[in-house]
């Protein structure tokens, strides 16, 4: 059964954070984790350069593209 255990390294050394495992020899897996995570902020999005000037918006979501009197469906 695998088991983990938090602990630091810092020159060579191994500090346990948690309890410290009760082995006298053990193979290990070490897993490294970045001190500084990568920011979670979603980069701002920007309009590719190939459509920039080329789009023309017709309508939003708040206000339809027609007007309500066009609108088949409700007659």
């Amino acid at each position: 059964m695998l088991k983990s255990y938090e602990a630091t390294y810092e020159n060579g050394q191994i500090t346990w954070l948690s309890d410290q495992p009760q082995v006298s020899s053990a193979r290990l897996i070490i897993t490294v984790l970045e001190e500084n995570p990568p920011s979670t902020k979603t980069p701002k999005r920007t309009t590719p350069s190939h459509l920039a000037g080329k789009v023309k918006i017709l309508g939003d979501i708040v206000s339809p593209i027609v007007d309500e009197e066009d609108w088949e469906c409700l007659k």
